[in-house]
């Protein structure tokens, strides 16, 4: 269904002006120019809709001929898939209940606690707001089989312990608390508590723990909220998958209504039927790549067939190669790093594969087989950093009793040195950060102005006039958190021996706080989040060489937590919860997660044999730690002076800084001169850095997702729009609830049992290859010999 309607008339060439008369025509024009300010550059609005806008703008007869719907502008969404899955009215229930509470503080501490234990093992299992959106459910109708519906009264205060039926507020009241919770999975603080602890044998105590993880969680809140008006209240702010939540909310609370086969292109299931059906067969299929044939995960037949051959191996392969036939049967390949890609729109699954395809297949490979960066002694992908012989990087070497760098072993030992597509990761961060300022201003300046003057008043579509009579929470709450946990951070920075003095962290939050629009517009607009923490760690390297600590402090995870809390600030606003009731649930979460999350942390250190070894006897080895351990010692220790500036190896990736400012220019004007073009569509932000899960990811990860989002979002989007917006989000929802299902199952049931998967070929031989072993490596370093300068900064 178009959003538009118009009526066909003949117009006067040169004539651009309507006429309108009536303050109805000059109400309904009024609402056109707005709407066309604001969605002119829109890439979720059809190119055609737009178009009728326009003409109806320059038609001469506006009231009588144009026949424009303009109300239907402010009555619902401008976008069809908000319109799909959000109600355009409300529904008037409780949200601040004792049952809403109850059960979400309930689930936030066993999910909090789950998650942060085996975070701390690998491989670990995850307790994701889908599984926890699936079991508040029959908690929530278990509880109204327990409690009676009556008001008590102890003390003078009236409550009631089931006002009326579980409702569909209170559960997303539930879900927002877990997601304040552990959205990301854990805590990221307690990697850095770990690593600072575990391997630079630094214990501060409690007080500080807590402290820094509240405030980690916390400041982010802050932010987020103080930027509403421009992240959460725009109807162009869609975050995308919200509408998976929100099409799993609905069809759990009444979605047995069989589908008008009118719209749904003949089908009448209803979604909740759907939904069984898809989970259902999620769940049982992944026990096939997920343990009976784990190689239907990476389908690499051609490497099966060649598993020594090392061109075909670089190229074929999919865990260390260029993966260029994407083939895999199974979802967590397809979902596992950039999500389901049924929730991007299409125009950012082809900006992100066109950035993946052109960067890390076409100059990755140009690079790679020239032997460009020492490249011939390396695998083409890997997180690992090497030295001159290939050998992973032994950062013990280069640091001095205190844990600082030891200049005369350095230059003893070797410079760093990365895998072609890990090098090249780094140069479009560096594009990826700076495009994104650029890009803001460009495409979402006017809007941007326009937002920070009306804030609240500003009337949007139907959804934020909904909203408006619930009371909001002032900005001031927001402001007043935001300050209190600077404040504490101050404390934290300086309070204790921390290497990372005051100023350092007022340039550390002044980088969230510069980019939180710019990101989040982007990830509203595409579910598609560009990652700080390159940034981050570039600028404290060279304020803080040499202090390796100080490294994993504030700016990434502050952004991280910002862009969740927005994201729930948004779920909030589709599903009517007062804004009062998600600022005090989601702060109160998020206290009590990092509390519940330090507190198990603590546990296991203290109580789990060998914990965080290499050689643990049940895995629990510390990944997180390990891994910003390692990352804290090169980007401080060493310091990206030494890797990226001068005559470093890597200094040429920092022309990508200048690249990334200036593409987005070229891609506005070339939108600006042919808006009916696929100009218009281009977002050079996502073409640089969509694929920041590279690495871990690989090129094969990307090419595999964008693969499923071509057939989903544009193939049978255009095919069968009917049945896409009735039943795509639905079956994404289905698909990821039904993989986590089964993948807890499988954690719980067989990994922690220490069952052997079914030995034969597909679970054994298919991890032969050059490729999984880490060997499709052109060139080795004999014994006692090394690569690259003989010296080096």
């Amino acid at each position: 269904m178009t959003m538009f309607r118009l009526g066909e008339r003949k117009t006067t060439e040169g004539d651009l002006t309507p006429e309108v008369s009536s303050s109805e025509g000059i109400e309904a024009l009024g609402t056109l120019k707005r709407f066309q300010h604001r969605h002119h550059f829109d890439p979720n609005l059809p190119t055609d809709e737009i178009e009728l806008v326009d003409k109806a703008l320059t038609s001469r007869s506006f009231e009588k001929d144009a026949g424009v719907n303009a109300a239907l502008v402010e009555d619902d969404s401008p976008y069809a898939e908000v319109r799909a899955v959000v109600p355009s009215h409300d529904a008037d229930l409780p949200a601040n209940t004792i049952r809403a509470w109850a059960i979400g503080l309930i689930l936030c501490t066993v999910g909090s606690a789950v998650n942060m234990l085996f975070s701390l093992r690998n491989p670990s299992v995850t307790i994701t707001t889908y599984v926890i959106q699936l079991v508040a459910y029959p908690v929530g109708i278990g509880w109204d089989l327990i409690f009676p519906d009556r008001v008590f009264a102890v003390m003078g205060a009236r409550f009631n312990l089931k006002p009326g039926r579980f409702n569909l507020k209170e559960h997303v009241v539930i879900v927002a608390m877990s997601n304040a919770a552990y959205g990301g999975g854990f805590l990221y603080a307690t990697d850095v508590l770990l690593a600072q602890q575990v391997f630079y044998r630094q214990y501060f105590g409690w007080g500080f723990q807590l402290l820094f993880g509240i405030t980690a969680l916390c400041t982010g809140y802050g932010l987020a909220g103080l930027t509403r008006r421009f992240l959460v209240w725009p109807a162009a702010m869609i975050w995308p998958s919200n509408l998976v939540n929100a099409t799993l909310f609905h069809t759990l609370h009444g979605g047995n209504t069989p589908a008008n086969p009118a719209t749904t292109g003949g089908w009448r299931i209803s979604r909740h039927r759907w939904f069984l059906y898809v989970a259902s067969g999620g769940f049982v299929w992944y026990f096939f790549p997920g343990w009976v044939f784990q190689g239907l995960s990476y389908f690499n037949f051609i490497c099966w067939a060649l598993p020594d051959s090392i061109v075909v191996n670089k190229l074929f392969g999919g865990f260390r190669g260029y993966g260029i036939l994407p083939t895999t049967l199974d979802w967590t390949v397809i979902s596992g790093y950039a999500l389901s890609p049924l929730i991007p729109p299409f125009h950012a699954v082809a900006n992100t594969v066109a950035g993946v395809v052109f960067f890390f297949v076409i100059i990755s490979a140009s690079l790679h087989f020239s032997g460009t960066w020492y490249a011939d002694y390396f695998v083409v992908q890997s997180s690992d950093a090497f030295d001159n012989t290939g050998a992973k990087y032994n950062v013990s070497r280069i640091l001095n009793d205190q844990l600082l760098l030891d200049e005369e072993a350095y230059h003893g030992y070797s410079p760093v040195y990365f895998s072609t597509q890990f090098a090249l990761c780094y140069g479009l961060s560096f594009a990826a950060v700076s495009a994104v300022i650029v890009h803001a201003v460009l495409y979402y300046g006017p809007q941007i102005k326009s937002q920070y003057k009306t804030g609240r008043s500003q009337e949007d579509d139907v959804h934020m006039r909904l909203m408006k009579k619930y009371e909001d929470s002032p900005d001031w709450w927001y402001l007043a958190l935001f300050v209190i946990m600077v404040g504490l951070s101050f404390a934290v920075c300086t309070a204790w021996p921390t290497g990372f003095p005051a100023w350092a962290y007022v340039i550390c939050i002044l980088i969230p706080i510069l980019w939180i629009i710019p990101i989040g517009a982007v990830q509203a607009i595409t579910n598609i989040q560009i990652g700080l923490n390159v940034l981050t760690e570039f600028v404290i390297g060279y304020l803080l060489p040499g202090h390796p600590v100080a490294m994993m402090n504030y700016g990434y995870v502050t952004m991280q937590q910002a862009l969740y809390f927005a994201q729930d600030l948004k779920l909030g606003h589709y599903m009517k919860v007062p804004p009062r009731t998600m600022f005090w649930s989601q702060l109160v979460a998020s206290v009590w997660s990092a509390i519940v999350q330090i507190a198990v942390m603590n546990w296991a250190l203290g109580n789990i044999p060998d914990v965080c070894s290499d050689r643990q006897a049940d895995n629990y080895t510390c990944p997180g730690g390990r891994i910003l351990f390692t990352t804290s010692v090169v980007w401080s220790t060493i310091g990206p002076a030494r890797i990226f500036s001068g005559k470093a190896v890597y200094a040429s990736l920092q022309w990508f800084w200048l690249i990334g400012a200036v593409s987005p220019v070229i891609a506005w004007f070339l939108a600006r001169r042919y808006p009916k073009s696929v100009a218009r569509f281009v977002n050079m932000p996502l073409v640089f850095g969509g694929s920041g899960w590279i690495p871990p990811a690989s090129a094969y990860t990307y090419l595999c997702w964008g693969s499923v989002g071509f057939v989903f979002n544009y193939l049978v989007k255009r095919k069968s729009k009917g049945w896409w917006l009735h039943y795509n989000y639905i079956t994404s929802a289905a698909l990821d609830c039904g993989l986590m299902i089964a993948t807890i199952l499988i954690f719980f049931t067989l990994y922690l049992t220490s069952a052997n998967a079914p030995r034969w070929y597909g679970n054994y031989d298919v991890y032969e290859t050059l490729d999984q072993r880490g060997l499709a490596i052109k060139s080795f370093v004999a014994a006692g010999e090394t690569f690259g300068p003989t010296s080096w900064p």
